[in-house]
């Protein structure tokens, strides 16, 4: 197996360089890119397993690109870990860069070590995932219309592909496993993020109502349980 390829989309060449710099000692491999569109660019080229993403560029801007990434036709953009770099630390500001489907977000400054770890973490999740998709002799869940491949990252409703970000997966697959089963908002960010993960609670929130949106009305299905979290009806 060669080496890890991070992306790394910074504008100030200073903070560039010096992440760089960190993330060969660790033993990575390393792209960088100067703007969204490069990023974007670079993605279409090169074979990229982590991106960090600062939030402020020129032109797109972090948000923009996250969007973007996660849009893209084929399951690539959809399985690929984004941290989020940024200056901005305001739990409205963590919350938007997850909802637009980053997976992690680290503030400046940030201690290079953290930001390994950080990096560690994600991708660890991520190859753990794709390891119990591959084992699970149960990879297909079907529920009325709507139909979930754990083993390709895929969710059909009717004839229809949905494109969920990987934490709106996550939920659905959780939920959708076992319906009628209660899960508190903990439960579900230790699922789909990891234990070592810090979200909070608001956060779920947010990716519950993004994902009855892009259920449509099939998104009445994930109820809300008062006090407690989210199941999936019992009677799908």
């Amino acid at each position: 197996m060669g080496k890890i390829t991070i992306l790394v989309v910074e504008d100030e060449a200073a903070i560039q360089q010096l992440v760089s710099y960190n993330l060969i000692k660790a033993g990575f491999h390393v792209t960088c890119a100067d703007s969204g569109e490069e990023a974007l660019e670079c993605l279409l080229r090169e074979d990229i397993d982590c991106v960090l993403l600062d939030l402020m560029l020129p032109g797109m801007s972090g948000l923009e690109v996250c969007e973007a990434i996660r849009s893209k036709n084929g399951r690539q953009g959809h399985h690929i870990p984004i941290i989020m770099l940024t200056a901005k630390g305001e739990e409205e500001d963590v919350v938007s860069g997850l909802d637009y489907g980053a997976d992690d977000y680290i503030t400046k400054p940030f201690s290079p070590k953290v930001l390994i770890a950080r990096i560690k973490a994600v991708l660890r999740r991520g190859f753990e995932k794709t390891q119990a998709e591959a084992d699970d002799d149960q990879g297909v869940i079907i529920l009325d219309d709507l139909e979930i491949n754990k083993g390709r990252h895929e969710v059909k409703l009717g004839k229809e592909l949905l494109h969920l970000t990987m934490t709106e997966f996550g939920i659905l697959a959780l939920l959708a496993g076992k319906p009628g089963w209660v899960f508190t908002r903990q439960q579900i960010i230790d699922s789909v993020r990891g234990y070592d993960f810090l979200i909070t609670p608001r956060a779920i929130d947010v990716q519950v109502f993004g994902l009855r949106k892009k259920l449509g009305s099939s998104g009445r299905m994930i109820e809300t349980v008062r006090g407690v979290g989210y199941r999936f009806r019992s009677d799908a």
